[in-house]
């Protein structure tokens, strides 16, 4: 905090230095700090004329479940306040009847009335979507009894996305990436070694990364880094450490590796453009509808059997042009994914009415094919 202070308010250093920073003061001053948050969000609620809450469960560290409310409302002067709500600790079941009580009790405890409530976002797991007893048929049947017409339920966009992500099946690639980097970074003495040989070649990374299958983006980095240190493994020669990578010499399984870094890039960018606040719904439906273009245009030039057309560059040598394994692989990876966006599209059209961004449209097929992915985009 003192290196903090010495850098946002030098002049005040001395008055830092007076301060105790103990344990027990710091967890009293952000207990202090989270409930002026909470109290000044509870004025703005006060405000509200429609108001929607999403929710997340997940479990920490610990195996107890966290179960995540965001509430997200509009005043009278079309403001949009976009706040965590709460998070509350579920030591017993998780089911959706726990879940609605503890949804309840945030509500009350804000004042926020059910007669305002317009919209319900869930993760999609079963407590939460069930038809006839999910949190969402519960929250319905509550709407109906405080005579309040039904809210729009939604499948959170960046779950069913990360959803998405897994239809992937390059099992032969991410089974030996993962063995690799494991072999690597489990034995304290090897990692070194790794590191200081990258250091002596002046390589660009310092490391390769651990794949963790519960962060969305993990698995996008892990591989795009793994290509791009493809060389340094191969001279590191990981046979001294028991594991032969035959594959790293074997270009039809770089060639399913460069497309599937293609891909994961590209989901990874979907991902981040579908974070943050301020989202609408006529962003996120704008931003799939351009990814499923997209997906079609690299469809298309697929049957030319070059992978250069596709959303990497990075060159491969000897490229077996010949393999329709691998083309026939990629056809069925990106109609999987496309899939979902179409289904995306659907939902979002029946849910309510269709959003536009632009009054334009033209045929992406009397474009420059390198210029026809960017102009999906807008």
């Amino acid at each position: 905090m003192l290196q903090a202070a010495s850098i946002v308010c030098p002049e005040k250093k001395g008055q830092f230095n007076n301060i105790s920073l103990s344990a027990n003061t710091v967890a009293e001053r952000i207990s202090d700090l989270s409930s002026d948050l909470y109290e000044q969000l509870c004025e703005k609620a006060k405000l509200f004329r429609a108001y929607s809450v999403a929710l997340d469960e997940s479990t920490d560290i610990t195996d107890t479940a966290q179960l995540a409310m965001y509430v997200r409302g509009v005043d009278d002067n079309f403001e949009v306040t976009e706040e965590l709500l709460t998070v509350k600790p579920m030591h017993g079941q998780t089911t959706a009847q726990e879940i609605f009580q503890q949804l309840c009790d945030a509500i009350a405890d804000i004042g926020l009335p059910w007669k305002r409530y317009v919209g319900i976002t869930t993760d999609g797991a079963p407590s939460m979507t069930g038809r006839k007893n999910g949190l969402v048929a519960l929250v319905q049947r509550k709407l109906e009894e405080e005579g309040v017409e039904e809210a729009i339920a939604v499948h959170c966009i960046i779950h069913q996305q990360a959803l998405c992500s897994k239809c992937l099946k390059f099992d032969n690639v991410m089974s030996v990436v993962v063995k690799c980097i494991n072999l690597i970074r489990s034995r304290g003495l090897k990692h070194r070694q790794f590191r200081a040989f990258l250091e002596e070649i002046e390589s660009e990374y310092e490391d390769v990364l651990y794949f963790t299958e519960l962060c969305w983006l993990s698995r996008g980095n892990v591989l795009k880094r793994f290509f791009e240190l493809r060389t340094e493994l191969k001279v590191f020669k990981l046979e001294k450490s028991g594991m032969a990578v035959p594959e790293l010499s074997d270009p039809k399984w770089l060639m399913d590796l460069a497309f599937l870094v293609d891909i994961t890039q590209e989901l990874n960018a979907l991902n981040k453009k579908l974070q943050g606040q301020g989202q609408l719904v006529s962003a996120a439906y704008d931003n799939v509808r351009a990814f499923s273009t997209k997906l079609m245009l690299w469809k298309a030039q697929l049957p030319q059997k070059n992978r250069h057309e596709l959303p990497g560059n990075d060159p491969l040598p000897h490229e077996p042009r010949d393999d329709n394994r691998f083309w026939t692989s990629a056809v069925v990876t990106l109609l999987s994914i496309r899939r979902w966006s179409e289904s995306y599209v659907i939902s979002v059209h029946s849910n309510g009415p269709l959003f536009y961004s632009n009054g334009g449209s033209w045929s992406l097929s009397i474009v420059p094919r390198k210029l026809a992915p960017r102009l999906a985009e807008l």
